[in-house]
């Protein structure tokens, strides 16, 4: 991205709607008080490279697409015999995203992926830390438009976890829901 007149649709209206809407939502006095998105990262478990140590290529390639940048490998902390699991083994990937690439995925993950998911009926807005952070779970890594159904070979599940700089968990999902995250509405 050398091109700096360039900027991410949902950053642009972070900028010009979302932080004024809720400078009145909370009347904060200053402009640093305003919650914002730190971050995103995305994590892949694949246990079953205990028995086929190809399949972390080919699952942290699947991450590298989705995430514009490359991951890193995460390891086994313990052994554990009962899973043949080895100290130091490959067991998973994570990437981190911040800043442009974040802004980008957020905007492929509301607008297509998760229209995409089957049986799809929302986002459980319960899934905070208490600090401001929001995680979910997909089962499916096919539900972004950089996997090709065809050239996959197995369907891993991944965790999304956006960080915020929100104080508390009503701040942070008054910030989401203003970046349209789709929320189920509790029914009474």
């Amino acid at each position: 991205m050398a091109d700096k007149a360039y900027e991410p649709r949902l950053k642009s209206e972070y900028r010009t709607r979302i932080r004024k809407a809720l400078k009145d939502q909370f009347s904060y006095t200053n402009e640093m008080q305003i919650p914002r998105l730190d971050k995103i990262v995305l994590k892949m478990g694949i246990g079953e490279s205990v028995a086929d140590s190809k399949k972390v290529t080919a699952a942290m390639a699947d991450l590298a697409r989705i995430a514009g940048q490359k991951p890193v490998p995460t390891k086994a902390r313990n052994s554990i015999a009962g899973f043949k699991l080895r100290e130091g083994m490959v067991i998973g990937a994570k990437v981190t995203l911040r800043k442009e690439r974040m802004y980008e995925f957020l905007d492929r993950l509301i607008t297509i992926a998760l229209p995409r998911v089957k049986d799809f009926r929302g986002l459980k807005p319960t899934s905070f830390d208490g600090r401001g952070n929001y995680a979910l779970g997909l089962r499916e890594h096919i539900v972004f438009p950089e996997i090709n159904y065809d050239e996959i070979d197995q369907m891993w599940g991944m965790d999304i976890i956006v960080t915020t700089t929100a104080k508390t968990d009503d701040e942070a999902r008054a910030l989401l829901k203003e970046f349209q995250f789709p929320f189920v509405v509790a029914q009474a």
